[in-house]
This record gives C-alpha cells, structure tokens and sequence, in this order.
C-alpha cells in the first residue's frame, strides 16, 4: 500500500513538473489577421517540433511596437517583411531589388540589433494597386503602365497610411503617371473591396496577399517599374535565443518557402472570410505542408 502511493506521489509530481515547463519561446505578432496567422503557425510548428509550450504574444501592434518587444526581449520573434525594415525601422530608401533588399536588412538586423533574418517563407506582400475585373478588361489594363496610359482616370481608395508612407502614395506617383480624378478617398482597409465593388473608387492600394483577391473579380496590376520595394516575409528571431537551441533552428528553417502569395490570400480569407479560428487554419495549414505532428 505504501508502495502504491509513492508511486501515485511519483506519478503527480512528475505531471505537475510537465504541466509547469518553461516555455521554449515567445511568439510576437502584428495586429492584423496575416500576423496573427503566420505567428500561430510559428507557435504550432515549434511546439509540434520540440514538444514544449509555446508564448503566444500575438496581435502586438503596429512595426515598431512589435520590433520594441523583440530588442526589450518582450518576444523572441515575429514575422516581419523586408521592406517594412529597409523603409520603417533602417530609414533607407531608393533601392527597389528584392535580394539586395533582403541582404541589407539581414547584415544591418545581424550587426546592429543582434537579430538574424531567416530565408524568405516565400511569398511577398507588397502594395497591389487593384481594379475591377471587367475594367481591367474592357480597358486593357494589365500593368500600372497601362493605367497611367488610360485617359479615364481612377478614383483611388486607400488605407489611411498609404497616403503618407514614402514607400507608398509617393512612390506610386513618382514611378507613374497616373491620372487622379479628384482626391484620394481614405479608409480601413477592410472597407477597400467593398468601395471598389460599389464603385465608390476605381483603383484601390491594397496589399498582395489580401483575402477577397482569392474570391473576388479583381485584377492587382503589376508594378512593373518596380515603384515600391519588395515586402518578403520572413521570421525575424533574436540570435542568441536561435543560436542557443538547435532543434528551434532547425524547426523554424522548416517554414522558409513553404508559402505563396496565392496560399497566403487563402489563409487570410478563411480567417476573414469565413470567420474560421486561426488556431484551426495554422493547424490545417501545417498539416497540408506536410509539417502536421
């Protein structure tokens, strides 16, 4: 009998002890659904690697906020685009080259800050300038060059940053031609389709991996003059943290490429579109990369 409850004692001790593991990291987010998204991926892939608890610091707040948490060592990591940190967080500009972007961010992010920039997870979420389908065809608009050759004009519909941001409205202007018919008409950018759709604006800035892109009759034009830089997403971790643990090296290099915008725009739609938990989208995700437990 006493045997019986040493080994009961054992048992519970043993349990409490699993159940009050440290987590192995911190998972920081943005706050809107793609962050949300992609750090829970992060978070369910490591815990399916290294078979311990994960922090889930998700939903953060905008660049520099989550960028703050990462230096403070609030959070060990997040998702973040190369050209968000070349224009926001470096203050650089002028250089529109995708791989000489990314080796900028990843030498100064290593050298400056002690941060290491992971391979691309392989999709890029730059500004897509979208029209509605049928203008798109009716009129032949294929590129942003083919907009600033249309006499008709547009309407443009943005988010309340693009106007400001040096690597947005300014941009488009300076690389384009392009014939405004009135002001800009700002709003959330949830707002955007809808204006389009109603034809409340003919051109809106929207972002490449935007869900209603995977549903709905719009045409993104291509930037053909390469106005704005390249948006790579990547996984942004604190070195000491990643070169301390070689199973999270090796788990986190596991998501580099395993992404495409079109993939990206479907994970964003089923979260804001068919209001699906994004705790179950990371985790169908996960398992049709085959990166399932």
């Amino acid at each position: 009998m006493a045997r019986k409850k040493i080994c009961c004692l054992f048992a519970l001790t043993f349990s409490l002890a699993a159940c009050g593991k440290k987590p192995v990291l911190i998972v920081g987010s943005k706050n809107f659904t793609e962050q949300n998204v992609l750090g829970e991926i992060i978070a369910q892939h490591v815990e399916n690697r290294l078979h311990a608890p994960v922090t889930r610091k998700l939903n953060l707040g905008g660049t520099l906020l989550a960028h703050s948490a990462l230096l403070n060592r609030e959070i060990d990591l997040y998702p973040e685009y190369t050209g968000t940190a070349f224009t926001n967080v470096l203050k650089q500009s002028g250089i529109t080259d995708t791989t000489i972007v990314f080796e900028r961010v990843r030498t100064e992010y290593q050298e400056g800050m002690g941060l290491t920039w992971l391979d691309p997870l392989g999709f890029d979420n730059t500004f897509a300038m979208a029209v509605r389908g049928s203008d798109a065809r009716d009129r032949g608009l294929q590129t942003l060059s083919d907009a600033a050759a249309d006499q008709q004009g547009f309407v443009l519909g943005a988010g309340y940053e693009f106007v400001e941001r040096p690597d947005g409205f300014g941009a488009l202007n300076r690389a384009y031609n392009l014939h405004w018919i009135g002001s800009t008409k700002s709003m959330d950018l949830g707002l955007l389709y809808t204006a389009l759709q109603q034809k409340q604006v003919s051109m809106i800035a929207g972002n490449a991996t935007d869900g209603p892109l995977s549903v709905l009759d719009i045409k993104p034009l291509a930037d053909d003059k390469h106005a704005f830089p390249p948006y790579q997403a990547c996984i942004v971790v604190r070195t000491e943290k990643l070169n301390s643990n070689a199973q999270l090296k090796a788990a986190l290099a596991e998501l580099s490429g395993k992404f495409t915008t079109e993939k990206m725009r479907q994970l964003n739609y089923l979260v804001d579109g068919k209001h699906q938990p994004v705790a179950q989208v990371a985790k169908d995700f996960l398992q049709s990369a085959g990166l399932g437990q």
